[in-house]
């Protein structure tokens, strides 16, 4: 690393409602940052049965979950049926069309993180796809108290072999007490830090605790993060290639144009070009709900 990028935006993710009776704290998607291309939402959740996130579609971006706490169990229109739990994560392409629901699995509070990345007009239209990795499967190095866990990309020596089709780095980090994480980051990406437990220092200076968002300026090729408490520091570190394309949103649906958002609630009312798998189709969790 040559310059450190500075941290040049932060604010802490306040709660809001989502899904049926789910409370997350989103803080990409909402009014202090709407879009960091190419991510769309970045929302960390907290959801106890009834409550969840059931059948409801999606076009034209991934989601990518992360389970930090108890399990969430997904099941969409294809016939894609799985539990996920602490520490496994769950990389959706939705690509042109899919439509599913994700409910906690088992009784407690199950805890997790989900990003939208964004993906170019070339693939916003291709068939869904998933990519699925147990806890014990993650890539993960531990170097002078400082542990990662590579959910995409690469550091420290190991790698993810999670295919981003926008490409995306995205990383798990834990410091022990006063312990120092420092990570190369590709000059022309977009990146940021967000915190899950403790306090920490994030490039020249700026102190932040649980559930703040550190936006990290373009000047520079590296990231580094300071323990300088006497508690471990837990955060994660994530980055992408901007797209640079028009962002045409409405709700879960994500493309280029008005336009093409018009054709997308079509195909989704009619339930076709993508979505004909939906006319017929309804997830157990909302056969309970019902």
């Amino acid at each position: 690393m040559e310059k450190t990028r500075q941290v040049v935006r932060k604010f802490l993710a306040r709660p809001q409602h989502e899904g049926v009776g789910a409370v997350v704290r989103r803080s990409i998607g909402r009014f202090e940052l709407r879009y960091l291309d190419p991510f769309l939402v970045l929302d960390e959740f907290s959801v106890s049965a009834p409550a969840g996130f059931p059948d409801h579609p999606h076009r034209g971006f991934e989601t990518v979950t992360y389970m930090l706490e108890g399990a969430v169990t997904h099941e969409d229109f294809e016939g894609h049926r799985g539990t996920i739990k602490a520490g496994d994560v769950q990389w959706m392409t939705a690509g042109r069309g899919i439509v599913h629901s994700e409910m906690p699995a088992g009784p407690g509070t199950s805890k997790g993180l989900q990003l939208w990345v964004n993906l170019s007009s070339h693939n916003k239209m291709i068939e869904p796809r998933y990519q699925e990795m147990q806890s014990k499967d993650i890539a993960c190095a531990s170097r002078d108290g400082v542990t990662v866990r590579v959910i995409a990309g690469q550091s420290m020596g190991a790698q993810s072999p999670v295919f981003t089709r926008t490409p995306t780095m995205y990383l798990d980090f834990t410091l022990r007490p006063h312990a120092v994480a420092r990570q190369p980051v590709c000059a022309a990406w977009n990146a940021f830090a967000y915190v899950l437990e403790g306090e920490g220092v994030f490039g020249g200076g700026d102190k932040a605790g649980p559930h703040h968002l550190l936006l990290l300026g373009q000047q520079g090729d590296g990231v580094e993060v300071w323990n300088n408490s006497d508690k471990p520091l837990r955060f994660l570190l994530i980055a992408g290639e901007p797209i640079g394309e028009p962002v045409a949103q409405l709700g879960p649906f994500v493309m280029n144009t008005e336009e093409e958002i018009d054709m997308t609630i079509n195909d989704f009312e009619y339930n076709i070009n993508g979505f004909e798998k939906a006319k017929h189709w309804k997830s157990q969790a909302l056969v309970v709900l019902d």
